[in-house]
């Protein structure tokens, strides 16, 4: 059990709530998923920097009592890449919506995987821009209206978890707001992991893609959540046409390899004491 006061004590709840999500949203379960995994830790605040960049996911460091930046749309990873660069000892967690993180921001994404950058990104997966009006998102399921694809998507939409470990992140795991105990245990996981960890949680938003797609309340959505996800171990036993529209969860990737910030100051010393390859420039 968490005590309330612990929980408490990571937040700026003197100041800046209540927060800015719609009721139902599956954020604010995904803050509480993130604070209860850092005190799981036992991480003290102040070795943590915590990174979003723009939509609803992005407001999240507000509320938090972190070493905390609310950057730019698209360039999260940017700012947290540049923070574990120059201080490594420090925990870097980004937190990102689906747009925000892969679509203006797709280029970084892959090329932190591709470095495999002690970063932990927690990506809020809600199918659609919520904040900035329903725009189709890169993970707009095909079929599923939004503002600007209102007969439908007909775009195919990205699997960020098959996306991270294709361009070389060493972690990958999907949870769901459904499942938050369960996601919370990815996410610590993920922060302990050594290199580019990927937490993919899949969230329900009941004003903006739950309405325009006739979903029913937060709690419906919910239950569909529920209703719809499949272990990664029983889903190798199925059928491709068995798995189409169900959430597949569980850790896809573990692996230790090469983490780039260390290599880098490994690199530069072998440089500045001239042990380095002969080869080298």
């Amino acid at each position: 059990m968490h005590e309330l006061s612990d929980v408490y004590s990571y937040l700026r709840w003197k100041k800046r709530f209540p927060a800015v999500w719609c009721p139902g949203c599956g954020i604010g379960s995904i803050m509480g998923a993130i604070i209860r995994a850092i005190i799981d830790l036992e991480i003290p605040k102040d070795d943590i920097a915590f990174i979003s960049g723009i939509g609803c996911t992005g407001r999240m460091p507000v509320y938090l009592d972190f070493n905390t930046m609310h950057t730019t749309h698209g360039r999260a990873l940017p700012f947290a890449t540049g923070i574990k660069m120059h201080r490594p000892e420090m925990k870097v967690i980004v937190v990102s919506g689906d747009g925000d993180s892969l679509a203006i921001g797709g280029n970084h994404f892959i090329h932190a995987a591709r470095r495999n950058i002690d970063i932990t990104m927690i990506l809020v997966n809600n199918s659609i821009y919520g904040m900035t009006g329903g725009q189709v998102a890169p993970t707009t399921p095909i079929g599923k209206v939004t503002h600007t694809m209102p007969y439908g998507n007909y775009e195919p939409p990205f699997n960020p978890v098959e996306l991270a470990v294709s361009a070389g992140g060493s972690f990958a795991a999907r949870g769901t707001v459904f499942s938050i105990l369960q996601t919370t245990g990815y996410i610590k996981k993920a922060i302990k992991h050594p290199g580019f960890a990927l937490v993919e949680i899949i969230s329900q938003c009941p004003v903006q893609y739950g309405r325009m797609n006739n979903l029913g309340s937060a709690r419906d959505m919910l239950l569909m959540q529920k209703k719809n996800s499949v272990p990664i171990k029983k889903a190798k036993e199925m059928s491709e046409e068995d798995l189409d529209g169900k959430i597949i969860t569980g850790i896809f990737k573990e692996e230790i390899k090469t983490e780039y910030s260390s290599a880098y100051r490994n690199f530069a010393k072998e440089i500045r004491d001239g042990t380095g390859r002969e080869d080298s420039p």
